[in-house]
């Protein structure tokens, strides 16, 4: 654009003009995404509250809600678990918990999507519970930590909940810690309760959302004093050093198991 006829405000109009477009370009390749998460309540076990907080509550019967998350906002269809294929409703529980369950098939469809549109799997471990309709996302790859996928090849009898040929129709894609696997879509590496569990960082128009690697419900997040740990685990320090470090880095906190997360059609 030609200043010439201005002198040195030419100049100066030349340089600002240049700046701004600059400016804009860095500002338009260096905003994250921000999506919007879409809980889907895929099964739901009835057990004690000392299953998820260590040390407290034990003879609290509680329901416990099997998530499916769907990360809506991108230009891929992404889950975060898959929860299970084959459940029992207790009576009453829909009506308690004020949410349906479903199974799911029917549960993608309420966002509709058929288990061979999904694109992505992310996994926060791999306890049957979280992965067992993989298989039916015929054309996603799933995201999984290392050391999670080694350990469900060869589970320690102490941790039954691994089926080893669980993923055998998938493609897998191994992570080693932390790492952002997508625009806006971080992993943090969150041990403790499984041996590679990692939680999901999700950045949204309210700030950063994280799905917790590890099994939890709002118990687990007292208003005052640190996060309790996972009553289940494979190593109670390593449970209660992940779950500190999830609770001070999230502005938005969505337990694996919370039951108030099933009654939100949409976070934020």
């Amino acid at each position: 654009m030609y200043f010439g006829g201005l002198g040195n405000l030419g100049i100066i109009l030349y340089f600002d003009i240049e700046y701004f477009i600059a400016a804009y370009a860095f500002r338009r390749n260096t905003i994250m995404l921000a999506y919007t998460i879409h809980p889907l309540v895929v099964g739901i076990n009835e057990t004690d509250q000392g299953v998820m907080t260590y040390l407290r509550d034990y003879g609290k019967r509680i329901y416990l809600p099997i998530y499916v998350f769907f990360l809506s906002g991108g230009d891929k269809n992404i889950l975060v678990d898959t929860g299970l294929e084959q459940f029992m409703i207790p009576e009453g529980a829909e009506e308690e918990c004020g949410f349906k369950i479903l199974e799911f098939e029917d549960a993608l469809a309420t966002v509709d999507l058929k288990p061979e549109d999904i694109d992505i799997i992310i996994h926060t471990h791999l306890h049957n519970d979280h992965c067992e309709n993989d298989y039916k996302c015929s054309g996603a790859e799933v995201y999984v930590q290392k050391r999670e996928l080694g350990f469900m090849a060869d589970p320690h009898p102490v941790d039954h909940r691994y089926y080893p040929d669980v993923l055998d129709d998938n493609k897998i894609v191994e992570i080693d810690g932390d790492a952002n696997i997508f625009d806006g879509i971080d992993v943090i590496f969150s041990p403790g309760h499984s041996v590679g569990g990692q939680s999901v960082a999700v950045n949204t128009a309210k700030g950063k959302a994280v799905i917790t690697g590890f099994c939890c419900n709002d118990k687990n997040f007292p208003t005052t004093g640190p996060a309790i740990a996972p009553g289940v685990h494979i190593d109670l320090t390593e449970a209660y050093d992940s779950i500190q470090k999830i609770k001070q880095m999230a502005d938005i906190l969505i337990p694996l198991h919370g039951l108030s997360i099933g009654k939100m059609q949409q976070i934020p």
